[in-house]
């Protein structure tokens, strides 16, 4: 019996959401076909996979070797595939992005609909996450791009720099800190600070940013942190692009923190020598940067 590699994938997906029941419905599956499919390849490989006494569904000590195995049999068959659609004159056929939130869609959205007058027949899907979010994504898809604000670079990435990105300390024209001047960490830590949920099942990274305080509401998108901050609910740190227009009308309001109420961040468009970018890939490459530099 030949080995099921999509198993690897599913093994993957039921260790990110916790539960065979979960990732059945992550996979659009059903549970039973779910814990067949994994049962079948235990069977195959005389290997308990996963420890089912547990509320949670853990890897054994053997299914985690076994797992970063089948990670780098997706990957070489992967690759294999797109090499392939790069010798044949074809479009793949589909197109995986994964997208930080934290970077303006305007631009984003311009290249995706240019490319529609290309009238490709590739499929493009296009995911948004946060934070650590991203690069997990993009690793455990096979993704083909990712755009970012922040990822851990190794051997295999290719990033291309985007333009830089200010980010503004802000909060309400009614909240006690709009009126302050020279406001000191101690001060800011008093108040609650509102920042973005990473959406790393691990946290694989920590915003550097943040101010230490006790009082912290996560949120899960900048649009929902901007309504938070005109509302008061606290103070934190918002993109230029999304921020600018609340600042002009003067709802929103620049902290004048001691420390600095602005940081520049570079955005990266990254894809991996792993996974060559086809033409439809390339063609996304090539608009992205055209429309990055307009914005």
């Amino acid at each position: 019996m030949k080995i099921d590699i999509d198993a690897f994938h599913v093994m993957q997906i039921i260790v990110d959401e916790g539960s065979f029941a979960k990732a059945a419905e992550k996979l659009h599956k059903a549970q039973s076909a779910v814990s067949y499919q994994i049962k079948k390849l235990e069977t195959h490989l005389g290997v308990q996979l996963f420890n089912r006494d547990q509320y949670r569904a853990q890897l054994t000590p053997q299914g985690s070797v076994i797992l970063k195995e089948g990670q780098k049999l997706l990957q070489q068959l992967s690759g294999i595939e797109r090499v392939a659609n790069r010798f044949s004159d074809d479009w793949e056929p589909s197109l995986e992005l994964v997208i930080d939130g934290a970077l303006p869609m305007d631009p984003i959205m311009n290249a995706l609909k240019r490319m529609t007058e290309h009238n490709i027949p590739t499929k493009v899907q296009l995911n948004t996450e946060f934070l650590g979010g991203v690069q997990h994504r993009f690793e455990r898809d096979n993704a083909d791009l990712m755009l970012v604000k922040d990822y851990r670079t190794g051997p295999n990435y290719t990033p291309i720099a985007l333009p830089t990105i200010t980010n503004i300390l802000v909060t309400s024209n009614q909240h006690p800190l709009a009126s302050k001047k020279q406001v000191e960490l101690y001060e800011l830590q008093k108040h609650v600070e509102l920042t973005i949920e990473d959406s790393a099942p691990k946290n694989n990274l920590k915003d550097e940013m943040q101010f230490g305080g006790d009082k912290v509401f996560y949120l899960s998108g900048f649009r929902i942190k901007r309504d938070a901050l005109e509302r008061g609910l606290g103070f934190g740190w918002l993109p230029d692009f999304l921020v600018q227009p609340y600042l002009d009308a003067g709802k929103l309001v620049e902290v004048d923190f001691v420390g600095g109420s602005r940081y520049t961040f570079t955005p990266q468009l990254v894809s991996s020598l792993q996974r060559p970018l086809g033409r439809a890939g390339k063609l996304f490459t090539d608009l992205i940067l055209e429309e990055f530099l307009q914005s």
